[in-house]
């Protein structure tokens, strides 16, 4: 069974709700169809009714509000005002933002305690998606960094957990320094054991296997490494490895000696957004695996980003695995 056919059975059992802004995609309304015809979650769309049929008429299960006859859109223009006024935020401001842009009135309907967790993406650009969802529902107060990672999940592989693993940060934080790579390390560590409810092995990247190769990043991963370690000195967590050598057991036995993590790693974090992006994007399209983000991880409620390139079946998997971060919250 998939990861995602795993975490519907859970899901199903405790219905949050998910608001979707981007209503004029018919791959959203699609989804949102799919997600209530299973009993997935509760969707609310943002945008006109009667425009909504227009492009998908199956969706009479589906809430929708309208930002400009809701009637309480003046009590998220105040949340608005009064969270970002000492940013320079006007009245005027918040009440164009709320009224005319759905991303802002979405991640405010969260606030607000009238919805758990948010999907879009499929139009919108991540900076876009995630600028709100920074600015209105924040960090966790025990989070230093808000970062992301993606689900990968490889068809009939041994390798990882039966073939899943979590890659992190393929899309938010662009430059990692050590202490923030440190923290996406443990951070996924704590995702992947939510999601999959099993050990997480973290390998941290690089084109070096343990002193193989020398330089200021491979520098960066080892203190980063030893950042993680003396914050979590139980987990099983180790670097810097070479991807063969994180994941193949058979490298990992002529490459290191003694390690808990290489040849078993299941959550793999790479040195920066660029590799983390192509790796995740050449095990998506050379190897055909089912690729679900970038999930945000550090929200207090979730708010996750699409691939502009995603399927209605991609956008389900994104609600699904949202929904199950407001079970876990």
């Amino acid at each position: 069974m998939s990861v995602i056919e795993n975490l519907k059975t859970i899901v199903k059992q405790n219905l949050k709700t998910i608001v979707m802004p981007e209503s004029r995609d018919k791959r959203i309304l699609e989804a949102a169809a799919i997600t209530l015809k299973e009993s997935l979650a509760n969707i609310i769309l943002i945008g006109d009714r009667d425009e909504i049929l227009k492009t998908y008429d199956r969706l009479e299960l589906a809430r929708v509000i309208d930002p400009k006859t809701y009637d309480s859109s003046s009590e998220l223009i105040d949340i608005l005002y009064n969270l970002r006024k000492s940013k320079g935020m006007t009245y005027h401001d918040a009440c164009e933002l709320i009224i005319n842009n759905p991303l802002y009135f979405a991640t405010t309907l969260i606030k607000a305690g009238k919805a758990d967790g948010m999907v879009a993406g499929a139009v919108n650009v991540t900076g876009d998606v995630l600028r709100p969802a920074l600015q209105i529902i924040k960090a966790k107060p025990d989070t230093k960094l808000v970062s992301s990672f993606f689900i990968i999940e490889i068809s009939n592989s041994s390798y990882g957990h039966n073939g899943c693993f979590i890659f992190a940060d393929c899309g938010l934080v662009q430059e990692p320094s050590q202490e923030q790579l440190a923290h996406i390390a443990l951070s996924s560590a704590k995702s992947f054991e939510n999601i999959f409810k099993k050990e997480p092995i973290v390998a941290l990247l690089s084109h070096s296997t343990k002193g193989s190769a020398s330089s200021n990043k491979i520098n960066k991963v080892i203190n980063a490494v030893n950042i993680a370690k003396l914050d979590s000195p139980h987990l099983k967590l180790d670097g810097e490895l070479q991807l063969d050598a994180a994941i193949d057991i058979g490298v990992a036995n002529k490459k290191t000696n003694g390690s808990t993590v290489a040849g078993k790693a299941n959550v793999l974090i790479f040195p920066d957004i660029d590799s983390g992006n192509i790796g995740y994007k050449l095990v998506q399209r050379l190897a055909g695996a089912n690729a679900y983000g970038p999930i945000v991880q550090g929200l207090v409620k979730p708010v996750n980003d699409l691939s502009r390139g995603c399927t209605a079946l991609d956008v389900v998997g994104a609600i699904v695995i949202t929904a199950m971060q407001a079970i876990e919250e």
